[in-house]
């Protein structure tokens, strides 16, 4: 490691590789090339991780089945063990998402049913509507793209799929906000910790008490699918449920809002792609595609390794952090011609923004539909759409890459008269 090592002092590490950076919450990707350039594999000392840029690496890392998610198996000081397993108990076991075999694969076998691209298509009427409905409620032509849309349509999305009363959904919302600005941040305050504990808190009550009225009356929604899900046997345990919804919102709302706000950003930033888009609204499945691929809204990944591995020309010792610049290997050079030019009939288009392998994001084909609908029913609400001279301004969740605001504007345009 000592030439590597020497390559490495150069470069950033810790909070300068987070968006609590300004540098990096602006502009992560000059950040990520220099590293993907400079190094195939980048130790950050701060954070006792080592960080994959390279598409291939990373491509690898992600379905490679043996690498651990579990963060208690990470050794003790690491990223994975010190910061992802410091919200749950030794005795618990974490979400699917952090899960592994054999746990990992019961758990998927009896929520998957429910989002198979089939079952996902037959909720486009509903989604639209949603999209309908919320556009409806904006009614200023200077709007905020985030709080206004983005924002709503995916938690009442999930919220009307998961059967909650719509008087609910503004509350549903704010713990998930709430939960994930702790969930994945390094360098949380007491004070933060202090409210993401309290909204996660409210979030699994509410949950436990959903669960306890569908069990009673069992309906067409998704709480009620996992109460009714058996495989081989098998049933989720209310916690199992409880956990599984939680999720579903922290990650799911999320994740979608940046990949609107990202999406609708992208579009305004380069008006011959919204021109082709508006001029053929067919092209929006490969837009979707582009957009996850050009601004991801889940920036890196992580992996434990389970064995002594050297990836990249660098030994990497069982039991140390593998974090997966999702964000790097989707502008990589060597894979992607032009790979910072957003380009909607891109002909390759494929990217690591749900991840891989075993936990390849359960909510993919959700995602996709939701981002299809809310960017083309904007798009046919206001054929004037422009940004406005507010600007825009990213969060700074860790981990996350969107924005909390995205100020445009749907002025008609007067042709100058």
């Amino acid at each position: 490691m000592s030439e590597q090592s020497t390559v490495d002092q150069a470069l950033p590490e810790g909070i300068e590789l987070t968006p609590l950076s300004d540098g990096f919450r602006q502009d992560p990707y000059g950040i990520l090339r220099r590293i993907q350039q400079q190094t195939s594999v980048h130790e950050d000392r701060q954070l006792k991780r080592f960080i994959y840029t390279h598409h291939d690496h990373v491509k690898d890392i992600l379905r490679d089945k043996d690498f651990w998610s579990d963060p208690r198996k990470g050794n003790p000081g690491t990223f994975m063990r010190e910061i992802l397993g410091s919200n749950s108990r030794a005795d618990e076991e974490p979400s699917m998402l952090l899960m592994d075999e054999p746990g990992h694969r019961r758990l998927r076998s009896l929520v998957s049913a429910s989002f198979t691209p089939a079952t996902v298509e037959r909720w486009r009427e509903r989604t639209r509507q949603v999209v309908e409905r919320v556009l409806d409620g904006i009614q200023t032509t200077e709007f905020n793209l985030i709080s206004d849309f983005a924002g709503p349509v995916p938690t009442v999305v999930i919220a009307e799929l998961l059967g909650i009363d719509p008087a609910k959904h503004d509350q549903f919302k704010h713990w998930s906000d709430e939960s994930v600005k702790t969930a994945f941040n390094p360098f949380a305050t007491a004070e933060q910790k202090a409210a993401g504990n309290a909204a996660s808190a409210a979030l699994e009550g509410f949950i436990a008490s959903e669960i306890k009225t569908r069990r009673q009356h069992l309906g067409q929604d998704l709480i009620s699918d996992m109460i009714r899900a058996e495989d081989n046997g098998e049933r989720l345990t209310e916690q199992e449920m409880i956990r599984q919804t939680n999720l579903l919102l922290v990650a799911g709302n999320v994740t979608t809002t940046d990949l609107i706000g990202n999406g609708i950003k992208a579009l305004i930033d380069h008006p011959e792609q919204l021109a082709k888009l508006r001029a053929d609204p067919s092209l929006i499945k490969n837009a979707v595609e582009e957009m996850l691929r050009y601004d991801s809204p889940v920036v890196n990944s992580g992996r434990i390794a389970n064995r002594d591995i050297n990836i990249g020309g660098c030994p990497v010792s069982k039991g140390e952090s593998l974090n997966t610049s999702l964000a790097a290997a989707n502008r990589d050079p060597a894979i992607y011609p032009d790979p910072d030019k957003f380009n909607i009939e891109r002909l390759d288009t494929h990217h690591q923004s749900f991840g891989g392998g075993r936990h390849l994001c359960l909510g993919a084909h959700l995602a996709r539909l939701e981002a299809q609908e809310a960017i083309l029913g904007l798009l046919r609400r206001y054929p004037n759409l422009r940004a406005s001279a507010r600007g825009h301004t990213y969060h700074a969740i860790p981990s996350f890459r969107g924005m909390s605001e995205l100020w445009l504007d749907s002025t008609p345009d007067t042709g100058g008269a």
